[in-house]
């Protein structure tokens, strides 16, 4: 019997150790060593924007970093013959863009009125640095705008008690969070304004149709169940995503149909974006709304983290300009209603469409309204 037990235990003895033999060559060896990609961008020194070079302001190619240690590209537009210690701006957007198309549009005119302006990249496009590419993140985004204001406040040229921030599109989403979440931001401006974190998690709450009624009649938000399914197909992309280091993108004419694909059938906001982004009127190469779609991991970030939650607690004053038949108008109308600034306006730009304030081709961005609003607001 003794011998029986011995026998026994000497054999579950060894089963256990062949089991475990099994299962430790199944697992990956151990880690050593962590080694970080290295990443060298060089910056474009000749003049490649989508609007022509102002004589009235000086302009230089920067850098900063944000909190995240990613190096941020920025254009500096500076007013010429100006003294003293000026009022600035950090301008961004829109969502998929480049510093060479609107943002730097917006960054020069107000330059030329005044303000030290800097138009950026965001983190993981354009010109600025961070892997994966052509990827976005509400809180690395917003912090993007912080530092920003952080790189101006450096200026010997900036007053920083006279610092503000204009968000263009869905760039406007994170303006208007880095001054809810940043007393240091004095004024704050959207132009056709995007709550990124609102559309990834509800869908567009307009009606898509090919030729709709103007302004756009709003629908209900995405239902939970089919938020869910999203959120499932999502996720199971995610597999190839991490087996490929998450740098897969999206196929270009799925994130935005080209103007070869556009057919009567197709939504008249993507008419429009396809018109600016897709033409020599808006494409730059650096641009992920030009060329290639967004990261394909990216999304559930946004549905999860609603940017503006705290949006009744802001109290720098706020510009929220909108077009009359912008298919995004609602986003700003929503905004405008949450912030709890005690000076807080809403201008809606009349005729105006979502693209009309990209750039100056139909001459409807109004200028002077946002000079007003910083000069008002930046004193």
């Amino acid at each position: 019997m003794k011998f029986k037990l011995k026998a026994l235990t000497a054999t579950l003895f060894l089963g256990s150790s062949l089991l475990g033999v099994n299962a430790m060559a199944q697992l990956p060896q151990n880690a050593t060593a962590i080694e970080v990609p290295a990443q060298s961008i060089q910056l474009t020194q000749e003049w490649d924007k989508i609007f022509p070079k102002s004589d009235k302001v000086e302009h230089r190619k920067v850098t900063f970093k944000n909190r995240y240690g990613i190096t941020l590209v920025g254009d500096l537009y500076v007013p010429k013959n100006a003294s003293g210690k000026l009022p600035a701006i950090a301008v961004s957007g829109p969502f998929g863009a480049v510093k060479e198309q609107s943002s730097g549009l917006y960054a020069q005119h107000l330059a030329e009125r005044g303000f030290v302006t800097v138009a950026f990249d965001g983190s993981f496009t354009g010109e600025s640095s961070g892997l994966p590419r052509n990827t976005a993140s509400p809180e690395i985004n917003t912090d993007d705008f912080v530092s920003a204001v952080d790189f101006l406040g450096s200026l010997d040229n900036v007053d920083r008690e006279k610092i503000g921030v204009l968000g263009i599109c869905g760039w406007g989403g994170f303006a208007l969070n880095s001054a809810i979440s940043d007393p240091r931001i004095k004024a704050v401006a959207t132009s056709t304004m995007y709550d990124m974190t609102q559309v990834m998690a509800d869908g567009y709450e307009i009606k898509m149709e090919p030729n709709p009624k103007v302004p756009y009649e709003r629908t209900s938000p995405m239902t939970t169940e089919a938020r869910y399914k999203m959120k499932q197909d999502l996720a199971n992309a995610r597999w190839e995503a991490a087996a490929n280091g998450y740098s897969l993108n999206g196929k270009a004419e799925d994130h935005l149909t080209p103007q070869d694909k556009i057919t009567a059938e197709t939504p008249r906001f993507v008419r429009e974006y396809s018109n600016f982004y897709k033409t020599k009127r808006g494409f730059h190469p650096r641009s992920v709304n030009s060329t290639t779609g967004w990261n394909t991991a990216m999304t559930p970030s946004f549905i999860n983290m609603p940017i503006l939650q705290r949006a009744g607690e802001l109290k720098a004053p706020a510009l929220v300009v909108h077009g009359e038949f912008a298919h995004s108008r609602y986003f700003g109308e929503d905004a405008y209603k949450a912030l709890g600034s005690k000076n807080k306006e809403l201008y809606i730009v009349p005729g105006a469409n979502h693209t009309d304030l990209y750039d100056d081709v139909n001459g409807k961005i109004p200028y002077d309204k946002f000079e007003q609003f910083f000069k008002a607001n930046l004193k």
